[in-house]
């Protein structure tokens, strides 16, 4: 069996998670403070609910199945967190004259283009800023807030020879040398 997979997912108060059959798999609804997240369940995993937390069996201990158990464990866990206590992803602009801006529920970013580029928020995804270097990315889907990040990111990537670009707090852009200047003999 999985290692993250046997591991249960502990259900805080204040969060319900109601589980339905399908012919699909099982529907699985969190609902808490902060929203609410659906999704189904493989048909090979079974959910088991006792003294407040869920666990989650495979149909068997094959590879994929074991696979397929640590998968479902980790999302369900995910969506316990992200209706209680949300993601957020935050994101740094470098380089000369680089900002953000907010623009409705959207940011406007000049990234070195000849126009400022506009990022609309997403459904479910709100940004924050601070100063006007840091965009925090805000939601309760972990996936969706990755995807928004990465988005704003591939806008403008980190640049290997300059450093400049929208880069993850923490991110460490690996810097290349320019060009070696020679002397000419002559």
């Amino acid at each position: 069996m999985s290692r993250i997979g046997r591991l249960p997912v502990l259900v805080p108060p204040g969060v319900t998670i109601t589980m339905e059959p399908t012919p699909e798999g099982t529907r699985v609804q969190v609902k808490g403070p902060k929203g609410s997240l659906d999704w189904t369940l493989h048909p090979i995993i079974a959910a088991h609910r006792e003294n407040g937390a869920i666990t989650l069996t495979p149909a068997s201990d094959t590879p994929k199945h074991r696979a397929l158990h640590g998968l479902s464990r980790a999302l369900l866990a995910n969506m316990v967190q992200g209706v209680t206590e949300g993601f957020r992803k935050t994101l740094e602009l470098q380089g000369v004259g680089y900002r953000a801006q907010q623009s409705g529920k959207g940011i406007s970013l000049s990234v070195g283009f000849s126009h400022p580029v506009v990022v609309p928020a997403p459904e479910g995804i709100s940004f924050q800023l601070e100063g006007q270097t840091r965009i925090h990315v805000l939601g309760i889907d972990k996936q969706r807030v990755g995807e928004v990040s990465a988005q704003i990111r591939a806008i403008q990537r980190p640049n290997v020879y300059s450093g400049k670009g929208i880069r993850y707090l923490g991110e460490r852009v690996r810097r290349k040398a320019g060009k070696a200047g020679t002397t000419r003999k002559q």
